[in-house]
């Protein structure tokens, strides 16, 4: 199987963090040299989603002639770590700043900060409760969440029980993926039942353990809905810890614990964003701000369903990632 290999993606936890301690670029700050310094800041580094978005915006920013630094805290449920490292950032006086809100609201200080800077901030993967970035690069996660719930529906026949484990109810991607899956079922199939969310932080223990509590709560369940890669990941290692053969689990993102399992059949399938396509998107936005230029009020990125029948296909590998 073709895959996409990241400059870190192979490295330990604590190699991560030293790379997102350091980041990707030389020097501190912008305005020093000729390149115009893009300081980005996602909300992790923990998944390999962020590994593939950070060699995207690599590679964008080489093509650029700009400068990039790419940091994040250890868990995406580190809210506070994530506007220090903001703040940081800020201080440096970088040309332009990406920004993925663990928080849509709790970053308005700092947005309105980099505003009497003069900085341009260029929101990606969630969006914040602001008007001040200048766009938002992210994947259309409403449309993505029933995709899901459309696939999920046609494997159970348009009946049966199914619960949702999601990374968390405080960035709009989250809240999304819920209402995208949940509103699409309500709409289409009224035969299934979708139990009320539990919110696992995309901590996959944490995602494992509710698993576990769903299924033991509910015999009668038929099917898991996950939003984000660690929550995935947790519902599978919950499905099989628990020994509930024959429920349909569909996911969200890839890596390699997802791919595995859709080989084997623990889940049924999974929705993938194009993270390296998110990165690239993000650079050439925030290049254009710094630039002057009109950006559109969102810039929708990719996601693709891929199950067992079509992960070999070109688009989909081209998708996908380890």
């Amino acid at each position: 199987m073709k895959t996409h290999k990241f400059l870190a993606a192979a490295a330990a936890s604590a190699l991560a963090l030293t790379l997102a301690a350091c980041g990707s670029g030389s020097g501190e700050g912008g305005g020093g040299g000729d390149e115009p310094y893009i300081a980005i800041v996602s909300k992790g580094f923990q998944h390999q989603f962020w590994q593939a978005v950070k060699q995207g915006a690599d590679e964008a920013a080489a093509e650029q002639g700009a400068r990039v630094t790419f940091v994040g805290p250890a868990t995406e449920q580190e809210v506070e770590e994530q506007l220090n490292m903001l703040t940081n950032d800020l201080a440096k006086n970088p040309d332009a700043v990406g920004f993925a809100a663990l928080d849509s609201k709790a970053a308005a200080p700092l947005l309105d900060q980099a505003q009497a800077q003069d900085i341009p901030v260029v929101a990606f993967d969630s969006g914040v409760d602001s008007d001040i970035p200048v766009t938002t690069v992210a994947t259309d996660n409403k449309a993505a969440a029933a995709e899901a719930a459309k696939n999920m529906a046609e494997e159970l026949g348009g009946e049966g029980t199914v619960a949702m484990v999601v990374h968390d109810q405080t960035s709009s991607s989250g809240t999304d993926r819920r209402d995208g899956f949940r509103e699409w079922m309500e709409a289409n199939a009224p035969g299934i039942t979708v139990l009320d969310p539990q919110y696992g932080g995309g901590d996959q223990l944490t995602s494992a353990n509710i698993t576990k509590s769903i299924i033991s709560s509910n015999p009668d369940l038929d099917g898991i809905y996950a939003s984000n890669e660690g929550s995935a990941i947790g519902v599978i290692n919950g499905v099989r810890e628990s020994g509930a053969d024959g429920l349909t689990v569909v996911g969200f993102d890839s890596g390699q614990a997802q791919i595995d399992a859709i080989n084997d059949g623990t889940m049924t399938g999974a929705v993938t964003q194009d993270p390296i396509d998110m990165g690239r998107q993000l650079v050439e936005a925030a290049t254009k701000a710094i630039n002057g230029e009109e950006l559109p009020e969102t810039i929708d990125t990719n996601f693709y369903w891929y199950d067992k029948d079509n992960i070999d296909s070109p688009e989909i590998q081209a998708a996908i990632y380890e």
